[in-house]
Parts: C-alpha cells; sequence; structure tokens
C-alpha cells in the first residue's frame, strides 16, 4: 500500500466538479477525463431544460439569462459521455429537474447511466 511519503502515492482529492455541459463549451467526455486526470472524485452536471419564452420574470443573477442555460445538452447523454470516457470518476446531476420529466422515462435512464457507468450514479433531483 502506498503512503503519502511515497513518491508513487497518488492522493485523490474527495470533493466534485459542477459544470454546464453546453456545445459551444469542452464536450462531457473530454471534461471528465480532465476532471479525473487531475485527481477529483466527481462531476456534477447540471440540467435545464425548459427555459421561459419571455423574460417578464427577472432573473435573479442579473439582467440577462446566461446562455448556458438555454444551450445545456441532455443530462442523460451527457452522464452517458462521461461515464464512457472515464474509469473512476463518480458522475451525477446537480440536478435533475424531475417534475418536467417523464417519471418512467427519467427511471429507466437513471437505471442505464447507473449501470453503464458501473455505478453508483449519483442522482440529485430538485423542483426547477
Amino acid at each position: 500500500m502506498a503512503t503519502v511519503s511515497d513518491p508513487n502515492y497518488t492522493r485523490r482529492m474527495e470533493f466534485g466538479i459542477g459544470y454546464f455541459p453546453t456545445h459551444d463549451a469542452v464536450k462531457p467526455g473530454a471534461f471528465a477525463r480532465l476532471v479525473e486526470e487531475r485527481g477529483h472524485e466527481s462531476l456534477f452536471f447540471a440540467e435545464h431544460t425548459h427555459i421561459p419564452a419571455s423574460r417578464e420574470s427577472a432573473w435573479p443573477g442579473g439582467d440577462e439569462l446566461p446562455r448556458k442555460y438555454s444551450h445545456t445538452y441532455d443530462l442523460f447523454v451527457a452522464l452517458t459521455a462521461a461515464a464512457a470516457a472515464t474509469s473512476s470518476l463518480r458522475i451525477g446531476s446537480g440536478i435533475c429537474l424531475v417534475i418536467e420529466r417523464d417519471p418512467i422515462t427519467t427511471a429507466k435512464e437513471v437505471a442505464s447511466v447507473d449501470h453503464l457507468s458501473g455505478g453508483p450514479l449519483e442522482f440529485g433531483v430538485g423542483g426547477g
């Protein structure tokens, strides 16, 4: 067993990264590899499936809603890409907007990604 004084010892950081996977950013699989290579234990993807057509209600973070909210990849497609590109990285949703999804389809997607990734999938949920 390697110890901290061993030059071959690699310590895994026990915290994760949150990321908005979008088409104009680093692809989910490539980003997951970078996160894993740098010793992080987990990666969580955001989900934003529904963006209001009208901006009548102000966004709490400022004047304009950031572009990443309306350009986010599908959560489970991004998680699958991350799982396929890594070997030990824990992946998850941070958060899945369950009230905006069909419950049967969502359950199947969660189970599929959990199984294909070698699990466990960290399934964070919220109301949006």
